[in-house]
């Protein structure tokens, strides 16, 4: 059967450079590792036919064979018998970044990064503030100073790896490298682990932070704590905590961007004859004249009363939907006004006062006859 062309088992481009050749086959060769898919054939056959693509790409002059002369120039060659090297090179090369440095001793490994979700009132978030958060994370055992070792020990070299924290195995016709399974990498071993951590070189624990929230976030901006994550292993750096904001829902105001949106209910009487109505802000409160005639979702703006995002800009705007309200529960003696008051618009006269109502009434017409 043809092989497939190499820069098609990577997934790359033929002008691709050397620094995109490898990213690419480091990402398969995480997918495809049979590590990682143990009894599978399938990857197994992928992570072959990367290695071979890589050994040929990752080299100048077989790359230039094969670019003039295909699968032809480089047959010799992609055996698997590499001039100066061999897989190995490769493979030490490539999954020192999938599995750690391949150097002996303990490997350095930085700690995780946190997520922690905080709920904001819409107040909050629009002017910004300062929380205090507590939070579970892993720090380095004071005890042991992070060896995991009992105090007045130390961990001693694994004898598996010889200290090295990686060994290597023969799978069919190449050599895989990949942590020691005894020490996990670390090229020591521990024979009487700390009774406070166990051997872990870390703890839980809580610690309360402050947090400055600044002015305009919204839901799904994050805020970053440099080295509040989980703490690293060997000496290495800790990670950070990502705070995800989540603005609460709010009982008046919601909000798009940078303007804000509310409902005002009005009576018939004051769309009718118009009026002016005071109407909250987040900064207090606010006119809004409403002319003669106002129809129910209408919407006006008042402007600057809105949001100054945190990415910048300009203040938005505040838009308000005048709803009309229908009175409720009314007495014999309103009702009364009211009907007398509905004779006075009927008539000839009907359609000046109900122009929406009048043109719908001609449009059903139409649509029936």
């Amino acid at each position: 059967m043809a092989k497939e062309d190499f820069y098609e088992t990577l997934g790359v481009s033929r002008t691709a450079t050397e620094a995109e050749i490898k990213k690419a086959y480091r990402r398969m060769a995480m997918k495809y590792h049979p590590d990682r898919n143990p009894d599978n054939a399938d990857a197994e056959a992928h992570f072959k036919e990367a290695k071979e693509a890589y050994e040929i790409l990752s080299d100048a002059q077989k790359r230039a064979a094969y670019d003039q002369f295909g699968h032809a120039g480089v047959d010799q060659s992609a055996s698997g018998h590499r001039g100066g090297g061999g897989f190995s090179d490769v493979f030490g090369d490539v999954f020192s970044d999938i599995f750690g440095a391949s150097g002996g001793g303990r490997q350095n490994y930085r700690g995780a990064d946190l997520r922690y979700h905080l709920d904001l009132s819409l107040e909050d978030a629009v002017a910004g503030t300062t929380v205090k958060i507590r939070i579970p994370v892993s720090v380095e055992c004071k005890t042991c100073s992070g060896s995991g070792a009992k105090k007045g020990t130390k961990p001693v070299t694994c004898t598996t790896c010889g200290g090295h924290g990686q060994v290597r195995m023969q799978q069919g016709f190449f050599q895989v490298q990949q942590p020691c399974p005894h020490c996990h990498g670390t090229g020591q071993m521990i024979s009487d682990p700390c009774r406070d951590c166990h051997g872990e070189g870390h703890v839980q624990e809580h610690k309360t932070l402050s947090v400055k929230v600044p002015a305009g976030v919204d839901t799904g901006d994050r805020i970053r704590l440099s080295g509040e994550g989980e703490a690293g292993t060997g000496g290495a750096g800790a990670g950070d905590l990502y705070v995800e904001v989540q603005v609460k829902r709010h009982d008046v105001f919601t909000r798009d961007g940078s303007n804000l949106y509310c409902d005002v209910p009005i009576g018939f009487v004051t769309a009718s004859l118009g009026g002016e109505l005071e109407v909250p802000t987040l900064n207090g409160k606010a006119n809004l004249k409403v002319p003669e005639g106002t129809q129910t979702g209408t919407q006006f703006r008042l402007r600057s009363k809105g949001v100054k995002s945190v990415r910048g800009g300009p203040i938005g705007d505040l838009m308000c939907r005048v709803i009309i309200e229908t009175p409720v529960k009314l007495s014999k003696k309103q009702k009364e006004l009211l009907q007398e008051f509905d004779d006075t618009l009927q008539g000839s006269h009907h359609s000046k006062h109900s122009p929406k109502h009048s043109s719908w009434l001609d449009a059903v017409k139409k649509f029936f006859d």
